[in-house]
């Protein structure tokens, strides 16, 4: 039932989406696969609780690949050997407000085609590994199934100029936020989170989902600064 109601809520959403609004989709290309995923040490302990809500989290490249661009750790995704990223997935995220639920059971490694599939959408091998590690273990039994369902959230979502967006004077977080639903039926401001660094720079957007996977409001730890606070988007210039 969980999987029928994600694609009946996706396909909606897909079918209503301005597909003009792609702006944001850079270049990829994937070049050699790793055969297999690295080891992941939990960095907490199993929490096997029922998941609330999904939060689908976007890292904005350009800042991210701001300092890490001769970095070999992020070489895929900040080198530009293996093209350039606005947008990518850091993760999807099942919630609960008695904790997340993280570490559930001990996943299988994802398989290289597991990372084929997915490396223009999560440009780091260890990212994925360890989405699928903490998060995914939560949702899937396969990692084949939770970047199948984190691919039909990302292919849903119709994009605006964030490059043209940065130009704009006085930006505000609640002007980014505006922009994203304005470009995404059934999406509404506060359905949106963002997270800012200390000098008010984007870093991350954070989509909060139902249990239906359809847009709804994010709650005060998922939506982040203000409407009123000043945002900026590093172009990657």
């Amino acid at each position: 039932m969980l999987r029928l109601a994600l694609f009946a809520a996706c396909a909606c959403l897909i079918a209503l989406a301005p597909i003009s609004a792609q702006a944001q989709a850079y270049q990829c290309r994937i070049g050699q696969v790793p055969t297999a995923a690295p080891h992941i040490t939990p960095t907490g302990p199993p929490r096997n609780v029922p998941a609330t809500s999904y939060v689908l989290a976007l890292s904005w490249s350009p800042e991210f690949c701001h300092f890490r661009k001769d970095d070999k750790q992020h070489w895929r995704q900040c080198s530009g050997r293996a093209g350039r990223f606005g947008f990518i997935v850091h993760g999807l995220w099942p919630q609960n407000p008695r904790g997340d639920p993280q570490y559930c059971r001990k996943p299988a490694a994802p398989t290289s085609h597991d990372i084929a599939k997915n490396l223009c959408v999560i440009p780091s091998v260890r990212l994925l590994a360890h989405e699928w590690a903490r998060h995914g273990s939560c949702m899937a039994k396969r990692p084949a199934t939770y970047f199948k369902i984190t691919r039909i959230l990302w292919n849903s979502l119709r994009w605006p100029d964030f490059d043209h967006l940065s130009r704009r004077d006085g930006l505000t977080a609640g002007m980014i936020r505006q922009t994203f639903a304005a470009a995404n039926p059934y999406w509404e401001p506060d359905h949106i989170g963002l997270k800012l660094n200390e000098k008010g720079w984007l870093e991350e957007m954070r989509l909060c989902y139902g249990l239906d996977y359809m847009p709804t409001h994010c709650d005060s730890g998922s939506f982040g600064p203000p409407d009123d606070k000043a945002a900026k988007i590093w172009r990657g210039l």
